[in-house]
């Protein structure tokens, strides 16, 4: 069978697509991920996916079904629900998700249900936000020396509380990065100053790798008020790490800080 062949049996019987849309800049999706659009008859996406994206699959009809804090337009036994209706009515479903699904994206439950109701499946992952956004801004999750592993939690819970993970990883000399925690920075200070990691630096990256982009440094004593003085918000992700200092955008400021009484947005003092 030739290759389109094969394309067209895969995209056009009722089927359903997981499909990772990366962290927000809408370079940052891959080649299967823009075939799987092409050939889309539905998509159903997320509110963090970039919808410069759509732009790849205008023949298919595009549904939001996006979820933020407190604000859901569809359960999610609604969104399984639209996945089988429109794949038996219409064919090919993209369900176009930002990052990874599988990063507490709900990726899993989705498939699982497709296939539950008899729907052909298939993932197409996506680039992390996890590992991209700080990237983005210079921070490598891992350093010869420096960091020797990564821990990526999220900061809220089905039971909407912070994962105990957290306490674990604060034990730790691992990258901590935390997504969904920005409602949560508070009790994540505290953890880390119960043992003793007032000094480590932190970052929080506020749409990461978009043109909205906005960022906050300091130490895990100071930044709840870099990020009320820069009125940080979420959707944001939290890196706590010596790491951290390896930010482009930070070197200047952690190289000179014995040369510095005080900082503002920036400050790594106590």
């Amino acid at each position: 069978m030739h290759l389109e062949q094969r394309r067209y049996k895969m995209y056009n019987s009722p089927k359903l697509s997981v499909v990772g849309a990366g962290p927000g800049d809408p370079e940052l999706i891959t080649i299967k991920a823009i075939n799987a659009l092409k050939d889309a008859k539905v998509v159903l996406f997320d509110a963090l996916i970039n919808r410069d994206l759509l732009k790849y699959c205008p023949q298919a009809e595009h549904i939001f079904v996006g979820k933020r804090k407190d604000k859901h337009r569809y359960s999610q036994e609604q969104i399984n629900q639209l996945i089988v209706k429109y794949a038996f009515e219409r064919g090919h479903v993209v369900r176009l998700k930002g990052g990874d699904p599988f990063i507490f994206g709900r990726g899993s439950e989705e498939i699982n249900y497709a296939k539950s109701k008899g729907l052909e499946t298939a993932v197409v992952s996506g680039i992390t936000s996890s590992v991209a956004v700080p990237a983005n801004v210079g921070i490598p999750l891992t350093q010869r020396g420096t960091s020797e592993s990564f821990w990526v939690i999220t900061g809220t819970t089905t039971q909407k509380k912070l994962s105990d993970d957290v306490r674990l990883a604060a034990q730790s000399t691992a990258t901590v990065v935390i997504l969904m925690g920005m409602s949560k920075l508070a009790e994540i200070v505290d953890i880390f100053s119960h043992y003793g990691k007032e000094n480590i630096p932190v970052g929080i990256i506020q749409n990461g790798t978009t043109t909205n982009e906005q960022t906050g440094f300091g130490t895990i004593k100071s930044i709840e008020k870099v990020v009320a003085e820069k009125q940080l918000t979420a959707p944001a992700i939290i890196v706590i790490g010596e790491v951290v200092r390896e930010s482009g955008k930070l070197q200047a400021v952690f190289e000179n800080v014995s040369e510095k009484s005080e900082y503002i947005n920036y400050s790594i003092q106590a």
